[in-house]
């Protein structure tokens, strides 16, 4: 799909804004709202716009560490990977899981209440998944920043 100026403006604004009305999204871009409408609804429909969700304040629903999780496997077969990737996908505290180029074959994102609930996800999840032969965590000290708009 094409993506010109305007849909990179309506893009911009709803990454930031997500529940922004119609009206004043056009407002905002100087297109009409019909127009508008119709361009969020083709970006939608194509998959540019994958969805809206809330974001949430980890400090006020309790997860206030953030620990990135270095994983080795024991190997690269296909079915090592594909085991692994099924099971870590079920960890509920795993907010994302990255295959790398490097030292370490992933690089987990977990959150956690403190390090105590961090001991338990390591040991009722993180040790289970299948073929890791390796695994080094890390605990952020503090978020300097953090966005999930994409540069458009």
């Amino acid at each position: 799909m094409e993506i010109d100026q305007t849909d990179r403006r309506i893009l911009t604004v709803l990454q930031r804004h997500g529940r922004m009305p119609n009206a004043e999204l056009a407002e905002r871009i100087h297109l009409s709202a019909s127009a508008c409408h119709r361009r969020v609804q083709r970006l939608e429909k194509s998959g540019v716009i994958k969805g809206y969700v809330a974001l949430l304040d980890p400090r006020e629903v309790d997860r206030r560490s953030t620990v990135f999780v270095e994983i080795t496997l024991s190997g690269q077969a296909d079915e090592v990977l594909d085991a692994f990737e099924k099971e870590v996908a079920r960890i509920p505290d795993v907010l994302e899981c990255h295959l790398m180029a490097g030292s370490a074959d992933y690089l987990l994102k977990v959150v956690a209440r403190d390090t105590d609930d961090f001991a338990r996800i390591h040991r009722r999840y993180l040790t289970r998944l299948p073929g890791v032969a390796q695994m080094h965590s890390s605990f952020a000290l503090r978020t300097v920043f953090k966005t999930t708009a994409l540069p458009i």
